[in-house]
This record gives C-alpha cells, sequence and structure tokens, in this order.
C-alpha cells in the first residue's frame, strides 16, 4: 500500500487558506478567524489517553523534583536527621544541589538539539525516563557530596530531555480539537508533581535519612514511563518527515505512520487513517517539509517567527519574575498572620494547591477561549499584582493584606497564562523539519533565563529594594502584552500544518 508524496489528496490544500486568494500563502494575519475549514479529525478518547499520560510522567518528574528538593535541602542539613556525616554544608553546596538539576536541564536542551531529530520524540523520552531512574538511584544513594551532585546532573538531563520532547510528542499526536487540552494538562502533571513533592518531602523530612526516601519514592515512576514509551508507537507526523525527505525506506515508513495513527486515534480512523496520512503528506509537502532542513534555515524566515514567538515567550516567562517570586511567600504570609506560615512546607502546599486549581481552570477553557485571550488576560493580572507588590514594599508595608492579595493573583494568572500556554505554543508553533532543533533552542532560553534570574535576584534585590524589584517585573508584562497583542497567532482548532501555513 503505497504512497506518492506528490499525488494530490482528497482535501484541497486551498480550502485551509483564505478563499480570496486561492491558495494559503498570502494569510500572514497575526490574527487567525475563529472559523477553521478542516473537518475535526475523529478520536477515540480512550485511545488519546496513553500519548498523553505517558510523555506527561516526565513532566510530573520534574514537579516532583523541584517540591522534594525544597524539602531534601532541610533535611540533608540537619546534623541529627541527615544521616550522614558531611552534613555541615555551606550555602554554596546546597545551591549546588537546589540548582544541580536545573544545569542539567541545560545540558540536556543541547544534547536534544543534536540528536532529537535524528532518534525521534518517543526514543528522546525513554532516555529521559532511564535517565530520570538511574539519576534518582544515585542521588539517594549517594555516599559522598559529589556523587550526589553527579545524580543531580544526571536527573536533570532527563528533564532537559522530556522538557524538549514531550509537548512535541503530545502536540504531533493528539486531535486538533485537544491538542491545547492535552498540552496544558502537561503543565497540571508538573504542578501535581510538585506539590506531591512538597507533601511527599514534609512526611520524610523529620526522618532520618529522609531525603534519601524522597528521591527513592519516586523510582517507580520513571521505569513506569519507559515501559509506556517502548509500548507507544513514534510520532506519525516525525515518520512522514523521515519519508518526504528520503532518510529511510519510503514505503515502510508511510506503513508506520499508518499503524501509528490508527493506534493513536482507536478503531474509529481504522478507514480513514490512509486518507489522513495522504493529506499529512501532501499539506507537508506544500510547506516545503520535503527538503531537508539546514543549521542556517533556523535563523531564517517561517523558523525565524517562529523561534521569536517561542522564545520571546518563554523569556517573557521567565524574566516577569517567575522563578523567583513565591521566595517571597512565607514572608508575605508570615506578616499577615497565617499560623501556616511558621511552617514553609505547608505554605509550599497551600500555594501549589492554588496553581493546580488554577492550572486545571486553563486546561477546561483553553480550546474554548483560545491562546491569546489567556495569555492577554493572564499577564495582565500578573502586571496588576507585581505593582501591587511593588507597592507594598515601598509604601504600604503596613497592610499586609496587600501582599496577600497580590501574591494570590500573581500565583493564579500566571497558570492560567504563561505557565501552560507558553509550553503549549513552542509546542506547535515551529515547522515540522524544524521542530526539534527549535524547541530545544526555546527549552535552552527557558531554562537558561531561569539560572539567570535566580542567580541575579538576591544581587538586584540588595541594589534596588524588592519594591522596585517587583515593579521592575510589572513593567516587563507590560512589554509581554504588546508582545502577545502585536506578535503571538491565535492557534485554536487548528492542525499543525495549518499552523505552519497560516501563522509563520
Amino acid at each position: 500500500m503505497g504512497f506518492d508524496p506528490e499525488k494530490p489528496s482528497s482535501v484541497s490544500l486551498g480550502q485551509v487558506g483564505d478563499s480570496s486568494s486561492g491558495g494559503i500563502s498570502s494569510v500572514k494575519e497575526p490574527l487567525i478567524k475563529e472559523e477553521n475549514h478542516h473537518s475535526p479529525e475523529n478520536y477515540s478518547v480512550l485511545a488519546a489517553i496513553p500519548p498523553f499520560l505517558f510523555p506527561a510522567l516526565g513532566a510530573l518528574l520534574f514537579g516532583y523534583e523541584i517540591g522534594a528538593t525544597s524539602c531534601a535541602t532541610i533535611s540533608i542539613k540537619s546534623p541529627t536527621l541527615s544521616g550522614i556525616s558531611w552534613y555541615n554544608l555551606s550555602s554554596v553546596d546546597v545551591g549546588i544541589i537546589t540548582s544541580g538539576s536545573l544545569y542539567g536541564a541545560l545540558i540536556g536542551s543541547i544534547v536534544a538539539f543534536s540528536v532529537a531529530d535524528i532518534i525521534g520524540r518517543r526514543k528522546e523520552l525513554i532516555l529521559a525516563a532511564f535517565l530520570y531512574l538511574v539519576g534518582a538511584i544515585v542521588t539517594a544513594a549517594a555516599p559522598v557530596f559529589s556523587v550526589l551532585i553527579t545524580g543531580r546532573l544526571m536527573y536533570g538531563i532527563g528533564v532537559g530531555l522530556t522538557m524538549h520532547a514531550a509537548p512535541m510528542y503530545i502536540a504531533e499526536t493528539a486531535p486538533s480539537q485537544i491538542r491545547g487540552r492535552m498540552i496544558s494538562l502537561k503543565e497540571f502533571f508538573t504542578v501535581l508533581g510538585m506539590v506531591g513533592g512538597y507533601g511527599i518531602g514534609s512526611l520524610w523530612v523529620t526522618v532520618t535519612s529522609g531525603w534519601r526516601y524522597m528521591y527513592a519514592t519516586i523510582i517507580p515512576l520513571p521505569v513506569i514511563m519507559g515501559i509506556g514509551m517502548c509500548w507507544l508507537p513514534a510520532s506519525p507526523r516525525w515518520l512522514l518527515l523521515r519519508s518526504l525527505q528520503g532518510k529511510g525506506n519510503v514505503e515502510s515508513l508511510q506503513q508506520a505512520a499508518i499503524k501509528s495513527l490508527r493506534r493513536l486515534r482507536g478503531s474509529v480512523v481504522v478507514d480513514s487513517s490512509v486518507e489522513q496520512v495522504n493529506e499529512i503528506l501532501a499539506e507537508l509537502s506544500s510547506v516545503g517539509e520535503d527538503k531537508e532542513a539546514t543549521l542556517g534555515e533556523i535563523f531564517q524566515g517561517k523558523c525565524l517567527k517562529a523561534l521569536t514567538i517561542a522564545g520571546g515567550l518563554v523569556l517573557l516567562q521567565q524574566i516577569t519574575g517567575q522563578p523567583r517570586v513565591l521566595y517571597y511567600a512565607p514572608s508575605i504570609l508570615q506578616t499577615a498572620g497565617f499560623s501556616a506560615a511558621t511552617d514553609a512546607t505547608r505554605i509550599s502546599i497551600l500555594l501549589g494547591l492554588l496553581k493546580l486549581v488554577m492550572t486545571g481552570v486553563a486546561v477546561i477553557v483553553i480550546d474554548r477561549l483560545g491562546r491569546r485571550p489567556l495569555l492577554v488576560c493572564g499577564v495582565s493580572g500578573m502586571m496588576i499584582s507585581l505593582f501591587l507588590m511593588g507597592s507594598y514594599y515601598i509604601f504600604y508595608n503596613t497592610v499586609p493584606a496587600v501582599a496577600v492579595v497580590a501574591l494570590l493573583l500573581y500565583v493564579g494568572c500566571y497558570q492560567l497564562s504563561f505557565g501552560p500556554i507558553g509550553w503549549l505554543m513552542i509546542s506547535e508553533i515551529f515547522p515540522l523539519k524544524l521542530r526539534g532543533r527549535g524547541i530545544s533552542i526555546a527549552v535552552l532560553v527557558n531554562f537558561g533565563t531561569n539560572a539567570l534570574v535566580t542567580f541575579a535576584f538576591s544581587p538586584l534585590k540588595e541594589l534596588l529594594g524588592a519594591g522596585v524589584l517587583f515593579c521592575g517585573f510589572g513593567v516587563i508584562c507590560v512589554v509581554s502584552i504588546f508582545f502577545i497583542y502585536f506578535i503571538v497567532p491565535e492557534t485554536k482548532g487548528l492542525t499543525l500544518e495549518e499552523i505552519e501555513a497560516k501563522c509563520l
């Protein structure tokens, strides 16, 4: 059952463009019209769960590490509870433990740039699961400080690979009607893991060698993730890209894509899978995906625009203060008289639950309202909250309710906007042949900016004061709103091929 990439499909490509122009190439508007001209993709809900669930376990493991490490650093420094002789760690040592996975993630995103399009999304996630497993075992069993850091770095490389491959795999396998919901649910899993890390960490923090148990607790999860990814098929779009570019046996790759699509969509597409594969092939050919990408193309044409959108979103996501604003949560709630503020772990759980609820709201509404409205409204709320926070430290430090409201507003609005939608947009905006490399650059920008903000926050706070710093973050939110309004397109309901044709 062969396929000719040059054969016209049963759906004319002109139908997805502006009918007045007779094609798709002339449509360059930043705002995408609500109506879509492709027919809805058939799929089985039951079949759509595994391709989301197993990659999302990687996001859960990422979130768990954040929550558990905040508790592990308390345990590991305790003379009575650490269970080690090298507990007398300096602040630099603790900083290395905390940021070890972050630097590993930077390494992972660099590795992904080189190998992702060669080995594919599925194998990249299998490799990430293996690194999660080895990293967790090495960290939990570490006899000395250097081995602990080695384990943290290995785990972090798994994080970098996961945050690169998971949104790609989900975006390329999910039906367009629920793609936004699925990728946003990945962020929900990250927050769920964070809350779980805080909760499990609080249970082990008073136990001797509790930090070891915190990392050992999650060892079964990467095993499940790895087995699940071995069972799942490769992304059909990646297989078809390899076919179009002649990287392998064309017939075998296209047959594998058909089988993959049938498994990912369920029995409802058995009769139409051949037609759907032909449509994808034709659409990929029409936007130039049949030509192999060069390194220079990343910074040219459509990919440069995609890189501007994706890189801009993740950059603004970090420099609006997200890595460090929650640093002030304990002191703000304590000033306001909340008894839970005496326990940093309980505060973290409280804020984590709020993040979880608001991410759940985003998951429910994102495919109804679209990406841009949520981004604009959410970032506007962040802007107001940051200016309120700055005003509290400059003018109203006797009215702690101002800071509490600002903190809760910031957390809620971030999880409605930058939190889930940043990762969603970078997973769907890049052309297929450059998606692996493009997303790896975006992930590198994300983790690199996170490290920079984390490093620079304390010196800037001492130099400028907390109030001025928060107001500065608020000004960056204003810039973000203009960036979203004029640069970021709406992709709700569009297939990945339509996004490339209409938005870039």
